[in-house]
Formats: structure tokens, C-alpha cells, sequence
């Protein structure tokens, strides 16, 4: 297994001693944003290469292709790029609804929020993004598995 997933075990692990989280996104302010990810991650045009990359992995995944059966992926590709460039730093603004409200009647379990990141982890090497900003990028997105995994 890589390396990468055994990170994001245990950055989810400690996501998940943290308190709970009520606003639609994790705060971003130049004091938590890593300070280059949004550069990093290619700015906005980098994230939405990323965004299509790793939704096409997703509605194709062997596992948990079905959760997005009924997803419009362009939908989904916006909501993305949003969130991915706001929490990287970025001059985006996510005004979606919050990860509980999405996800509260997915039935998603711990095992479809891991085989998610790995997903994310494949688009992310696909693209070229360098581990350690994998790393920052998937420390930032942990804290939301308390809302989006909703079956235990």
C-alpha cells in the first residue's frame, strides 16, 4: 500500500478526535492555508485538470462507481474545483451546501471515503502533483470525512 494512504489513515484518524465541524467548508485563512499549495496544485487551471481527472476515476471506480450514478459530473466537477482552490488558498469561494447536508443520505462507509482518497491519490500522481503537496492538500480535505462517511 502507499505510503500516501497510510498519511491520510492516520491524518483521518486524528480528523476524527477533532471537533465537529458545522460550516459547509474547514476555515482557510493565511494562517492554515499551506502557503504555495494553490501554486502548486497548478492554480485554478491545474485544479480543474485534477477535478476531471479524479471524477472520471470516480463514476469508473469498481467500488464505489455507483455512489455517482446519479450525479451530474459536471455538477460535481464545479463543486470541486471550488472547494479544492478555497481550501488550497486559492481565490475561489465554495457556496455549496455543507459535506453533512450532501452527504447525509449516501450510506457512505469508511471503506468508500478511503477508496475516494485513493482515487484522488491516483488523479493527483497522474497529474504530476508533487507528494508533499499531495500531503497538504489531503491534510486540509480530512477533516470532512466526519461528514461525509455517514454509515459506521
Amino acid at each position: 500500500m502507499k505510503t500516501l494512504v497510510l498519511c491520510c489513515a492516520l491524518a483521518l484518524a486524528g480528523a476524527n478526535l477533532a471537533h465537529a465541524q458545522t460550516a459547509a467548508m474547514p476555515t482557510v485563512s493565511p494562517t492554515t492555508a499551506p502557503v504555495g499549495l494553490y501554486a502548486a496544485l497548478g492554480e485554478k487551471a491545474g485544479i480543474v485538470r485534477l477535478v476531471d481527472d479524479f471524477v472520471e476515476r470516480l463514476v469508473h471506480h469498481p467500488r464505489i462507481g455507483n455512489q455517482f450514478k446519479d450525479t451530474k459530473p459536471a455538477a460535481l466537477k464545479e463543486s470541486l474545483v471550488e472547494q479544492f482552490c478555497q481550501i488550497s488558498a486559492g481565490p475561489c469561494v465554495y457556496e455549496g451546501s455543507s459535506m453533512k447536508e450532501v452527504h447525509a443520505d449516501m450510506d457512505i462507509t469508511k471503506g468508500d471515503f478511503n477508496a475516494l482518497v485513493e482515487a484522488l491519490q491516483d488523479a493527483m500522481d497522474a497529474q504530476g502533483i508533487a507528494f508533499a503537496q499531495q500531503n497538504r492538500l489531503l491534510a486540509l480535505l480530512a477533516p470532512m470525512h466526519r461528514d461525509v462517511v455517514t454509515r459506521h
